[in-house]
């Protein structure tokens, strides 16, 4: 029953602020947990199969609950094993790039190179030289900052454990109940959706398929990556393979240049030291590993209907990483999914509206 002397127009307007009021206030609420409810959410389309294959032989709860045991067996024990490792290796890097001095045998080779003489040569046009005592500097400088970096980093996880053990707990109470209720809470905010059904559906089919592609294919890819790299490292006796193979799943989400960040250095580092058959087949394992994991696993893993244009990928990973920390190797990709799924409605529906 409408008030008098109230249009309908106004009772709208005055409805949508109150409701946009009440979308702003629970943003504010949520806003500290967003991390949290988005790995939770990607976690719990990873690990859907395996709540379905529980759920054919139990109930809704214990299925549930036996998912997120397996997510809490397969992911926090191990972070909490390799704390400790990453820990004393980091430190170990730390230490070691203070200290760094090349040898006498590297130090007389680029007293002597061409290639540095050149180098100098085109420099000198600037008024500037470069000599291994500045390079010897240089490689301590670098090593320091990115072994104090990474030492800093798993120290903090380290010293927050407590803080890292509740939010990994609130993350698993939060996938207990997506699993359970998720189909509900989706036909909650397809209802609040003004598009039809048919379209509602077709997006978050959609933004599931490319998303779920994209980082499946990324997570297994880099894990591949990481833990192949660490074992070579292990294998010619360098320091810190844990570390590095670490490091190396993660630059493995980057496109275009990924492991090979880490195993070029490496390669001209063991040439420097006259080990020659090592640094050749660093690159070679290089070339094969990342070109078999980007041409070969990923699109049997996902097809290339789902694929995303690699430097569209490495842009939303570096964008992501530059906005949200380490968690946009997760968030850009997302962030670009949404956007190419609405892009792809656009073309296949709305466009036709417009023109006509």
């Amino acid at each position: 029953m409408e008030k008098k002397g109230m249009s309908r127009d106004a009772m709208f307007w005055f409805f949508l602020a109150v409701f946009f009021l009440s979308i702003y206030l629970m943003g504010m609420l949520f806003w500290p947990f967003l991390s949290i409810i988005v790995l939770a959410a990607v976690a719990t389309g990873i690990c859907t199969p395996v709540y379905r294959i529980f759920n054919k032989k139990t109930g809704d709860v214990f299925a549930s609950f036996l998912t997120c045991m397996l997510i809490f067996i397969a992911l926090f024990i191990p972070a909490i094993l390799c704390l400790g490792i990453l820990s004393k290796e980091t430190y170990d890097l730390y230490v070691s790039a203070k200290n760094v001095v090349l040898d006498e045998q590297i130090m007389s080779l680029l007293d002597g190179s061409e290639v540095l003489d050149k180098i100098n040569h085109f420099l000198s046009r600037f008024n500037m030289e470069i000599s291994p005592e500045d390079l010897n500097k240089t490689f301590s400088t670098v090593g320091t900052k990115a072994g104090l970096f990474l030492y800093k980093q798993i120290g903090a996880i380290a010293s927050n454990m407590v803080s890292f053990i509740v939010s990994f707990c609130m993350m698993l109470l939060v996938v207990f109940f997506l699993l359970i209720d998720g189909e509900k809470l989706m036909e909650f905010i397809m209802d609040l959706s003004p598009l039809p059904l048919e379209d509602n559906e077709n997006l978050v089919q959609k933004f599931k398929d490319i998303a779920g592609a994209i980082l499946i294919g990324n997570g297994l890819g880099g894990f591949i990556q990481g833990v192949a790299g660490g074992l070579v490292f292990a294998l010619f006796g360098l320091k810190s393979p844990f570390l590095w193979g670490l490091i190396m799943g993660f630059l493995a989400f980057l496109p275009i240049l990924g492991v090979g960040l880490v195993l070029v250095p490496a390669s001209l580092y063991l040439l420097l030291h006259g080990r020659f058959f090592a640094a050749g087949f660093f690159i070679i394992f290089y070339i094969l590993l990342s070109g078999g994991i980007e041409y070969i696993f990923k699109p049997k893993l996902v097809g290339k209907r789902v694929r995303m244009h690699t430097l569209l990928v490495f842009f939303s990973i570096i964008g992501g990483l530059k906005m949200f920390g380490i968690l946009g190797i997760i968030y850009g990709p997302l962030v670009v999914t949404g956007f190419l799924t609405l892009t792809n409605m656009y073309h296949s529906t709305y466009r036709k509206m417009i023109e006509s």
